[in-house]
């Protein structure tokens, strides 16, 4: 079992701190449980922590004036979520919620702005993390803006394939149509399509994907 020391010191936030950085951040870093369906972080709600999943997953999510979602992100293992607002002072711009048990790791804003004075490797780690961020947002907005939704269903089942991390969940229909910005039933056609296709099975809540080049080809991924 990882050590917190070593769950630390993997986190992509401070790799590259030698022991006394280490040190600080272990004197600052608290530990909070949460079971499936508990809501994390509320969108609008001051932000004063800054989040790491240790264990479990972690969804982050819009939700519309009429009630649909759209999950942005999904947080695993050893990333980090409430960066932004924590960084600039705002407020969360997101609600989480934990889509299993989960365990995390927590700093203060106020303890983390400490440490990043004292270790500047902190401010390039957090420029890096960020910067993938934005990639990943911009990944989101092009596969809401050019690809159909079977497309999408595709891409989303080829990420979830390509994901070795062990700490993926298991998807409902809904929360599909969530995170690809459509409708449950829109999903379940396209699952049907895809294995009218070939490129999946479906065998109860299971999804096998049995054609990967095909499934491919319809996600537009070379």
């Amino acid at each position: 079992m990882v050590t917190q020391s070593e769950f630390i010191s993997s986190i992509p936030y401070f790799t590259g701190l030698g022991e006394p950085g280490l040190g600080s951040i272990r004197r600052h870093v608290y530990e909070k449980r949460a079971g499936r369906g508990e809501l994390l972080l509320t969108e609008g709600d001051m932000a004063d922590a800054l989040y790491f999943v240790v264990q479990g997953v972690v969804k982050a999510f819009k939700t519309s004036a009429d009630g649909r979602e759209q999950i942005l992100r999904i947080i695993r293992p050893g990333e980090s979520f409430n960066d932004v607002p924590v960084l600039n002072g705002g407020v969360s711009l997101v609600s989480a919620a934990a889509m299993g048990p989960v365990v995390l790791y927590a700093i203060k804003k106020s303890d983390l702005e400490k440490v990043m004075r004292e270790h500047t490797q902190i401010a390039f780690n957090i420029i890096n993390v960020l910067s993938q961020r934005v990639v990943e947002l911009i990944s989101l907005v092009e596969d809401l803006s050019f690809r159909h939704v079977t497309g999408r269903v595709a891409k989303m089942l080829l990420d979830y394939a390509g994901d070795k991390t062990g700490d993926r969940p298991r998807l409902t229909q809904q929360e599909m149509a969530a995170m690809i910005g459509t409708a449950r039933e829109m999903v379940g056609r396209s699952l049907k399509s895809l294995e009218g296709d070939g490129a999946i099975r479906m065998e109860r809540s299971r999804i096998i994907i049995t054609n990967q080049k095909a499934l491919r080809q319809t996600a537009g991924v070379v």
